[in-house]
């Protein structure tokens, strides 16, 4: 109890931390580039604050998905595919996670930061406007096989998946930017089911840390979404370069 009082002030700070970390993850990405670092400072073990951290990613897709259906923003049966493919890549993921040494996961974890950090900096020129899409045929087949890849990393660590989700639903399927936000948060909504249960099963979640995150990012989350369907791929484009370059000062400075 005294450990509680004395750390009281952790939950108000979390649910600060996902509201912020909701409206990065549903118009960008790399929320948990914040959030994995923040839960570890806060004394949590590398892979308890990986299971954790799975909360409020849950919370963020589920929030962000029902607020860009409210917008009338579907992409399934496209999302429910490439979900379920990433699903199962996740839960090996998760695994990996689970049995890997702290030490060696805060390595990797840093190593992680610096590769997606240069996807973010010398990735490709995101397409604009009404594009032809291609989620049917081969390019679905693709697409599942990539997003199974993009699971297992996902069920890992997750930080900066949503840039990598973005750039590969624009540049090879040629979803316009809202589309892209839509279909991203039910994928990551679907794959993280699994990838939590994986490490809730294993006992690897702090759940008063992880519904004060989670809690945080469902309003966060819902206005990001609701506000980008009604001001257009503008406002996610600006927000992904402020987000890009927040993220590269962080990562290069701190």
């Amino acid at each position: 109890m005294d450990l509680l009082i004395e750390n009281f002030w952790h939950y108000p700070l979390l649910v600060l931390v996902g509201c912020i970390v909701g409206v990065i993850n549903t118009m960008a990405g790399g929320g948990s580039l914040i959030t994995l670092p923040i839960l570890i400072f806060l004394g949590l073990p590398s892979n308890v604050a990986n299971g954790t951290n799975r909360i409020g990613l849950l919370m963020t897709a589920f929030s962000a998905n029902m607020g860009y259906r409210s917008k009338g923003i579907l992409t399934s049966p496209f999302s429910t595919y490439i979900g379920l493919f990433a699903l199962i890549g996740s839960l090996i993921g998760a695994q990996i996670a689970i049995d890997i040494d702290d030490k060696i996961f805060n390595k990797i974890l840093s190593i992680i930061m610096i590769i997606v950090i240069l996807i973010i900096l010398f990735s490709p020129q995101i397409l604009k406007g009404d594009l032809y899409e291609r989620i049917k045929g081969k390019s679905l087949i693709v697409s599942c096989f990539v997003f199974f890849i993009i699971g297992m990393y996902g069920g890992f660590v997750n930080a900066g998946i949503g840039f990598i989700i973005m750039l590969f639903l624009n540049l090879y399927n040629r979803m316009n930017l809202i589309r892209v936000n839509a279909t991203k948060s039910a994928v990551i909504l679907i794959y993280t089911i699994g990838a939590f249960l994986t490490f809730l099963i294993n006992d690897l979640v702090n759940f008063g840390y992880g519904l004060s995150l989670g809690f945080g990012t469902l309003f966060g989350a819902w206005w990001a979404s609701r506000y980008s369907v009604k001001k257009g791929e503008d406002i996610v484009r600006i927000f992904l370069v402020i987000s890009v370059i927040l993220f590269s000062f962080k990562l290069w400075v701190f």
